[in-house]
């Protein structure tokens, strides 16, 4: 009698381990697609679950897309963390703005994920998603390298920020390719970087000034 070729066991998970997989595999559906292409039922199917599995980690879609957003917002964090330290004769902003531009030119359907989705402004104070978005902001104030006056830093913080986040965008529709302007990507960026340094330190020298006359 012919013996039945043994079945492979079916994949299970314990633990935290099937949420993990969950935001894996929609990391990687979002690669190819941001978020419209992450679907529950087919996240199941690809990870070998039954379809309610997934609803023990995630009480429906959105609960999915704010862990999976906040887990991206953590790869940029620590991308932009190394990119800081990483001796250079760059100044810290310059390797940020660049790592930042790399980032959402290589992983665009990532990146539209975190920046073109109502996710984020969904997210609830002290939720994991709120937190993993302020620390990102966080390195960007902190490669500014300038000393805390006011608020200056914050504002400062947040052009350079939508300015980067203008390029990225612009490049991915097409419109920017660099011939209008007749500079790459990489040297209007710096420039943001340059005139945010030259903003922020005049900024901060007025206020110091108003400071101590005020005194």
């Amino acid at each position: 009698m012919r013996s039945r070729p043994a079945r492979k066991p079916e994949k299970t998970y314990h633990h935290g381990d099937l949420r993990d997989a969950l935001i894996e595999a929609a990391l990687q559906e979002a690669e190819r697609g941001g978020a419209e292409a992450i679907s529950i039922k087919a996240l199941a199917k690809k990870l070998g679950v039954s379809q309610p599995a997934p609803y023990r980690h995630f009480a429906d879609r959105e609960a999915l897309l704010a862990a999976v957003t906040a887990a991206a917002f953590r790869q940029l964090s620590a991308l932009l963390r190394e990119a800081m330290a990483r001796p250079s004769k760059q100044s810290k902003l310059s390797r940020l703005a660049q790592a930042t531009l790399e980032f959402g030119l290589r992983r665009n359907g990532i990146y539209r994920l975190m920046f073109a989705s109502r996710t984020v402004s969904c997210a609830a104070k002290g939720s994991e998603l709120h937190a993993a978005t302020r620390e990102t902001f966080a390195l960007v104030i902190e490669a500014l390298e300038a000393p805390a006056v006011g608020y200056l830093r914050e504002r400062q913080a947040l052009k350079i920020w939508a300015a980067l986040h203008g390029v990225v965008m612009l490049a991915e529709q097409g419109l920017f390719t660099g011939e209008a302007a007749h500079a790459t990507r990489e040297e209007l960026v710096e420039d943001f970087v340059n005139e945010t340094k030259a903003a922020l330190a005049v900024a901060i020298k007025d206020a110091r000034r108003r400071t101590k006359a005020g005194a």
